[in-house]
């Protein structure tokens, strides 16, 4: 798998800032075909601790990080309900394993023989950019679900464990 640079990210999030709703939703779509597993997943109930802002910040993280895995990487196969569990799994494994106390310092964990450091910068971006803003969009407790989620995401397509 090719890297995904941060050029990359950036170019996808510019390119979606000018979609309107109807060519939001064609991407989406597209996303759903493309990867039905984990466009399901994505929409299960497996995030319902999550709160609506939260499930579409997630949904909208995830088709950034698909689509930049894509422009680079055009051939991406599907992913199977067994390739999510695994990556998910390991993913909750290693932030388990963090003896750090502070969250940033428990996603160290996660860079160390990544070969997709911008794509987690990204999601790591994602989860605290408003950390200590009480109106933030994502909340303390869903930081972890949405990081996990996005880097579960990243592994599953990249072939990344």
């Amino acid at each position: 798998m090719e890297f995904v640079s941060e050029e990359i990210i950036d170019a996808i999030i510019d390119e979606l800032e000018t979609f309107d709703d109807e060519q939001y939703e064609e991407q989406m779509e597209a996303f759903a075909e493309a990867q039905p597993v984990l466009f399901a997943w994505l929409f299960s109930e497996h995030f319902e601790l999550l709160n609506e802002d939260e499930k579409g910040y997630l949904q909208y993280l995830s088709l950034i990080a698909w689509r930049s895995i894509v422009s680079v990487n055009s051939d991406v196969e599907a992913v199977s309900e067994d390739q999510i569990g695994e990556a998910e799994e390991a993913n909750y494994a290693v932030l388990e394993a963090s003896k750090a106390q502070d969250f940033r310092d428990r996603l160290n964990e996660f860079f160390e023989g990544s070969d997709q450091e911008d794509l987690l910068a990204f999601a790591e971006e994602a989860v605290l950019e408003d950390e200590d803003d009480p109106e933030s969009l994502v909340s303390k407790e869903a930081r972890e679900p949405i990081f996990i989620a996005v880097k579960t995401l990243v592994d599953a397509l990249t072939g990344e464990r």
